[in-house]
């Protein structure tokens, strides 16, 4: 581990600690690495300097596209340091932004020249500007066929006006960018910006409108040690580092430290110290990597090791100042999932990790790291997974897939709240982009989910669509709509407010189909079953009685026998039933489909290798039973103890 020489110590008024914000897809990534590449961070023979999104370095990050965890660089500019926090920008990681916020004293909010402002950078501004954080917009994508710069900066500006809460907050610098070239302009750039690199320019301009417009950070350096955990680093040898921002004073290798958590939310001064210890290393960013150093002065954001803790929010303090800060509110959960061993029959056939009891293990490890994520443990003995919406427990579910875990999941149910005394459950707004010629097809389903249209734009074959529509009625849309569209539509939507629950009114759905057997999938039989609707599975895959193997053209449920083989005889088969044997329909299940098509009596099977659709109720028997009577304790127990219900 490198370690910073005397040359490389820094004064409290040459930090600059700003977040980068913005939705997803806008080029917040793309815009560190310019920071990166042309701040000499990297020699012209590092693999690097040939990579793109070099902070997405998660597998998942990478295949999605999206940022998922924030993460923090370091780089030096006219002798400044200045620390950046690369935030997500979708939606459902907001909790990420809200915490890391917190070590941030400015932010530069990116907006796509096209799309301009959308849900996600309303969201965040917002936080930006509770925290009092100052703001450099720069408008991005430029180049683009469609861009638009001055509707979008028209737009953004309506944006401040709505969300601000001081008139200094209207007053704000506006930059220019072509992001995937690595240039920033003061002021709009003339010629043919759709020509690649037919400007000359560089992110110089807004590295000096950092240094000269974010404010130094303001806490107190004479004054004693304190810092918010706002982020967790883990390294096989050396432990864990608790990472954050230095609010008040210094604090040195081999000083003693207090973890304190506020007795009342907002930090009045008084504090529990949970445990006392001692800094064992002491680390701060220079580009990508940690460098351990002797000594962190306040303002600047550093890793301690020395307390074995993962209380995100808690204050580390000078054990002789007990004084703890304001605990990191992150917004509450708006989708909960119940998470549990697997029952199938094909139990540990696929899986390493099938056992409750590493389930459990594991949900509360990532409890105590991911702070937006809410972990509940049932009376039923299973784990409830509260996040802010499918696309968060969708990453949660493959990451413990790829981990080697086997277990099954059911359908994910809003989460409601009591406001006085009332039960209120989530809102959104929703924002939806398709081309002209999808616009009826988007209404009616919108309408069907009783969303209510506030406001619909066309332009250039374009069409957006602005909803509120209840969290409930969205789960399970975009699957609807990327099918409905051809793929040809972009949704995004964030919680809005919470309005009084009303009578739920059930969607059609489709009907399942339904194994009757257990066996392996035959071509025959399956070539005469996918008349009956979509089919999941192909000939040759595992199956068993009742598995979900596809959906029906109807509503309602149906069994049929995918494992039987023609009968054999001396007969030979005609020529157009060897040709015919060609599945037209068969459709490859995803987790994220599968997720939004579960039904109140199914279960997702999640193994390494497969996704399985079932019956709670494997057999027709105890389904029609289910249906008719209602179970006596014995049974209820007994079908409970099969994991069946």
């Amino acid at each position: 581990m490198p370690t910073t020489s005397n040359k490389t110590k820094i004064t409290q008024d040459r930090i600059r600690n700003v977040a980068i914000i913005a939705h997803v897809d806008h080029g917040k990534t793309t815009l560190v690495d310019a920071f990166l590449k042309q701040n000499n961070v990297f020699r012209e023979n590092e693999a690097e300097m040939q990579q793109h999104q070099i902070l997405d370095s998660g597998e998942l990050e990478r295949e999605k596209g999206i940022t998922i965890q924030a993460k923090n660089i370091a780089i030096r500019y006219r002798d400044h340091k200045i620390n950046i926090i690369d935030t997500p920008g979708h939606s459902d990681f907001g909790g990420e932004v809200e915490r890391t916020l917190n070590m941030a004293d400015g932010c530069i909010l990116l907006v796509d020249a096209q799309e301009g402002p959308m849900p996600q950078t309303k969201f965040v501004l917002k936080k930006a500007f509770e925290l009092g954080l100052v703001i450099i917009v720069v408008i991005n994508k430029i180049d683009k066929k469609l861009a638009d710069i001055n509707k979008t900066i028209s737009r953004v500006q309506d944006l401040f006006l709505s969300l601000a809460t001081e008139p200094k907050q209207l007053d704000f610098p506006v930059f220019y960018a072509i992001g995937r070239e690595g240039k920033v302009f003061r002021t709009l750039p003339s010629g043919d910006l759709t020509v690649p690199n037919s400007t000359q320019g560089d992110v110089r301009p807004l590295l000096d409108e950092i240094i000269e417009y974010i404010p130094a950070p303001s806490g107190d350096p004479d004054g004693p040690f304190q810092m918010q955990i706002c982020s967790l680093e883990y390294d096989s040898h050396q432990g864990r580092a608790l990472i954050g921002k230095v609010k008040r004073g210094t604090v040195s290798i081999n000083d003693p430290i207090a973890l304190v958590r506020s007795e009342k939310d907002g930090g009045d001064g008084s504090g529990t110290v949970e445990k006392n210890g001692a800094v064992k290393r002491l680390m701060v960013r220079e580009g990508l990597s940690f460098v351990e150093t002797d000594y962190v002065i306040s303002g600047d954001i550093t890793a301690i090791s020395g307390i074995d803790t993962t209380a995100i929010g808690a204050t580390l303090c000078d054990p002789q100042h007990p004084d703890p800060l304001p605990e990191i509110h992150i917004s509450d959960p708006s989708v909960e999932i119940k998470m549990e061993a697997n029952t199938s029959p094909f139990v540990g056939k696929e899986g390493k990790l099938v056992t409750a009891r590493l389930l459990h293990a594991r949900l509360d490890r990532e409890a105590e790291t991911n702070i937006s994520l809410r972990v509940r443990k049932g009376l039923d003995g299973a784990y409830y997974v509260a996040g802010r919406g499918e696309l968060q427990l969708s990453i949660l579910i493959e990451t413990l897939r790829r981990e080697g875990f086997e277990f099954q999941v059911r359908k994910p149910e809003v989460i409601n709240k009591m406001i006085e005394g009332k039960e209120h459950e989530p809102q959104e707004e929703l924002v939806i982009d398709a081309p002209d010629e999808y616009i009826g097809v988007i209404t009616e389903e919108l309408s069907v989910r009783k969303a209510q249209l506030t406001d619909m734009q066309s332009e250039n074959g374009q069409t957006r669509f602005t909803y509120l529509i209840l969290t409930r009625y969205l789960l399970g849309l975009r699957r609807v709509l990327l099918t409905a569209t051809k793929g040809n539509v972009v949704m995004n939507s964030y919680v809005s407010a919470y309005v009084p629950f009303t009578d739920p009114g059930a969607l059609p759905q489709k009907g399942s189909l339904i194994s009757s057997e257990t066996g392996t999938a035959m071509g025959y039989s399956l070539n005469t079953l996918q008349d009956r609707g979509m089919l999941f599975i192909k000939p040759g895959d595992e199956v068993y009685e009742g598995m979900v193997v596809g959906i029906n053209k109807y509503d309602k449920d149906m069994e049929m026998n995918p494992t039987k083989a023609r009968h054999q005889s001396a007969v030979r088969m005609k020529h157009d039933e060897i040709t015919q044997t060609n599945l037209k329909h068969t459709m490859q299940l995803t987790l994220d489909y599968a997720l939004s098509y579960l039904k109140d009596d199914e279960i997702l099977e999640i193994t390494p290798k497969n996704l399985r659709l079932r019956k709670a109720l494997l057999t027709k028997t105890e389904r029609q039973w289910k249906q008719r009577r209602t179970l006596s304790p014995i049974a209820e127990k007994s079908l409970r103890e099969k994991g069946v219900i």
